[in-house]
C-alpha cells in the first residue's frame, strides 16, 4: 500500500489533525504434537519443566534437529496468507540475556525467512475492504516463562514453552485504526484456524501480538514508532492503539519527540508503560545457525502441501453469497470461524438458506454469547435447526410461534417436530377460525375502528389484537387478508 495514500480516521490534537499507523508482528505457536528442534511435548499447560528435553533446557553439547511437520504447518501458513514461499531459509541465532532462554540465544530466521511477501483482505463495519501487507512470517523457537508469583523473593522459571515453535507473521504498517488492526488480527486468527496451524487460543497464548504504533501529519514521512509487547486479545490490541496514539500525540503537540522503544500494555488500567529502549537488529548479533542447514524446497514439496489447504474464509465468503444468496455482510459473519460455517451449511441444507442465515447470526448467537458457549456446544444442533426452519417455510408454525419454539429447543435440547406437536403450536390456517376471530377485535373495539379511517397504520394494531387472540397461532398472511376484507372500506381499498 502506498504510504501517501490516505486512509482511516484521522485524531483531532490540539494543534490539529493527526494519523496513527499500525503494524503488527503476531506470534502464533505451531499446531503440532513436538517441539520445533526436539521431540519434547508442545502440549499447552503440564507441571512446571515437565515437557523439556535436554536440547529445550540448552545443556553443553545438544543439537537442535529440525521438525518437518512445523516446516510444513508455516509453509501452509504462507500460501493461506497468499504470500511468496521462500525455497532456501536460514535460521540464525538472535544472541540476548534473558533468564528464561537457556541457550543465551533464539533460534530465529533474519534475513532469509521460510515465507516472504503476502496479502491479507480485512473486512471492516460498514461493507469497506482493506488490503493489509504481509512484510514475512519466519519460524523460530519460543523461550520459557519466568514467574514472579511464586515467591516474594525469588523468580521461578518454567522452561515448558521453551523451543515449542512460533510463526512470527509481521506486516507492513497498513493499517490505520484501532479498529482495522483488531480486525485484521481477527482475519489472521480465522486463517490459521482454517488451515489448522494455530488453535489461536489468544488467552492461553497461543497467539499474541507486537503492535507498532506511530503517529504523524497527514500525508507526512512515517513518525518513530513504539513497539507494545505481548497484547493477547483483538479488544486489548484496540485499546492500547488508542492510548498510545494519544499519548504521543500529546508528547509531540508538547514540544517533545517520541523514542523508540518497547512498551507493555495494563490493561487493568488501559495504559501503556516504558518497558525498555527498542533494540536493533545489530543489538543482537545475528549469524547462521552453525548446527542447523539451510532449508531448501522443490517445487513438488510445496505442491503438496498447497493440494490439502481447505477452502479458507474468503473462498468460503465469495461461494455463501454467490450460492446461498447471502449479503457480503451476512457471509462473513458466518465464515469468520470453520465451525460457524461448518454449522450454517448443516442447517441450510435443502432449506432457505437466508432464513437460517438469519437464525444463526440472531437468536442462535445471541443465546451462546449469552451463555458464553462456542458453536460447538450449542444446544441446538444445525439439524435440528435446519428442521425448525423448514417448519416456518412449510407453513406449520409462524415466526413468532417459531421464537418460542428455539427457546424450548435450546433449553431442553427437544426436535421442533415434537415441541409443536406436543405443546399444540402448529399454526392455525383455518380462514374460519381466523375471521371468527378479527370479527371478535374488531366488535371489542368500535373506537380504534372508527380511528383507522384517520389513521391506515393503526391496521397494524388490528394484526397485533388477532395474534393475542389467537395465542401467535394464527398465520399472519391470513390475518392480513382477513383484516382487509372487512375493514379495507376505510382504507380507501
Amino acid at each position: 500500500m502506498s504510504e501517501s495514500k490516505m486512509r482511516g480516521k484521522l485524531i483531532e490534537g490540539v494543534t490539529g489533525s493527526w494519523e496513527v499507523v499500525i503494524g503488527l508482528e503476531v506470534h502464533a505457536q505451531v499446531l503440532s504434537n513436538a517441539k520445533l528442534f526436539s521431540g519434547a511435548s508442545a502440549a499447552y499447560g503440564g507441571a512446571p519443566n515437565s515437557h523439556v528435553s535436554l536440547v529445550d533446557a540448552g545443556m553443553p553439547g545438544m543439537l537442535p534437529v529440525i521438525n518437518e511437520y512445523c516446516v510444513e504447518q508455516a509453509v501452509r501458513t504462507g500460501l493461506g496468507l497468499n504470500a511468496q514461499i521462500n525455497k532456501v531459509s536460514v535460521f540464525d541465532r538472535k544472541n540476548y540475556f534473558y533468564p528464561d532462554l537457556p541457550q543465551g540465544y533464539q533460534i530465529s530466521q533474519f534475513k532469509q525467512p521460510i515465507v516472504g511477501e503476502g496479502v491479507v483482505v480485512v473486512d471492516l463495519p460498514g461493507g469497506e475492504s482493506v488490503e493489509v501487507g504481509i512484510e514475512r512470517l519466519h519460524l523460530e523457537q519460543d523461550a520459557g516463562k519466568s514467574l514472579h508469583d511464586q515467591d516474594p523473593n525469588a523468580t521461578f522459571v518454567d522452561l515448558n514453552r521453551s523451543g515449542v515453535a512460533l510463526m512470527e507473521i509481521v506486516s507492513r504498517p497498513d493499517m490505520r485504526s484501532s479498529e482495522e488492526a483488531a480486525a485484521y488480527l481477527k482475519k489472521l486468527r480465522a486463517i490459521v484456524r482454517y488451515l489448522g496451524t494455530c488453535d489461536g487460543n489468544m488467552d492461553e497464548g497461543s497467539m499474541r501480538a507486537d503492535v507498532n504504533v506511530s503517529v504523524r501529519r497527514p500525508g507526512a514521512a512515517l513518525g518513530t514508532r513504539c513497539e507494545i509487547k505481548n497484547v493477547n486479545s483483538m479488544r486489548f490490541v484496540a485499546q492500547a492503539i488508542e492510548y498510545e496514539a494519544r499519548r504521543q500525540i500529546d508528547v509531540l503537540e508538547g514540544g517533545g519527540s517520541i523514542h523508540q522503544e518497547t512498551r507493555l500494555f495494563d490493561n487493568k488500567a488501559g495504559v501503556t508503560r516504558p518497558m525498555r529502549s527498542k533494540e536493533e537488529a545489530h543489538d543482537y548479533r545475528y549469524f547462521p545457525d552453525p548446527d542447523l542447514l539451510p532449508l531448501e524446497f522443490d517445487d513438488a514439496f510445496i505442491a503438496r502441501i498447497k493440494a490439502t489447504l481447505p477452502e479458507l474464509p474468503d473462498a468460503k465468503k465469495a461461494r455463501f453469497v454467490s450460492e446461498y444468496g447471502l449479503s457480503p455482510y451476512d457471509a462473513g459473519v458466518l465464515v469468520a470461524e470453520r465451525e460457524i460455517a461448518a454449522y450454517f451449511e448443516a442447517a441450510a441444507k435443502g432449506r432457505d438458506a437466508k432464513a437460517v442465515a438469519n437464525w444463526v447470526t440472531g437468536d442462535l448467537f445471541a443465546a451462546l454469547n449469552r451463555d458464553g458457549k462456542p458453536i460447538g456446544e450449542s444446544p441446538v444442533s444445525a439439524d435440528a435447526l435446519g428442521e425448525m426452519v423448514g417448519l416456518i417455510g412449510d407453513g406449520t408454525i409462524s415466526g413468532r410461534i417459531a421464537k418460542d419454539v428455539f427457546v424450548i429447543m435450546y433449553e431442553t435440547g427437544e426436535r421442533p417436530a415434537k415441541i409443536v406437536e406436543e405443546r399444540g403450536l402448529r399454526q392455525v390456517t383455518d380462514t374460519g377460525a381466523i375471521s371468527a376471530a378479527v370479527d371478535e377485535v374488531i366488535a371489542s373495539n368500535p373506537a380504534k375502528v372508527e380511528e383507522l379511517a384517520k389513521k391506515p397504520k393503526l391496521i397494524g394494531w388490528f394484526v397485533g389484537e388477532v395474534m393475542k387472540k389467537t395465542q401467535g397461532k394464527a398465520n399472519p398472511q391470513a390475518v392480513n387478508e382477513a383484516l382487509k376484507a372487512k375493514l379495507g372500506h376505510l382504507l380507501g381499498e
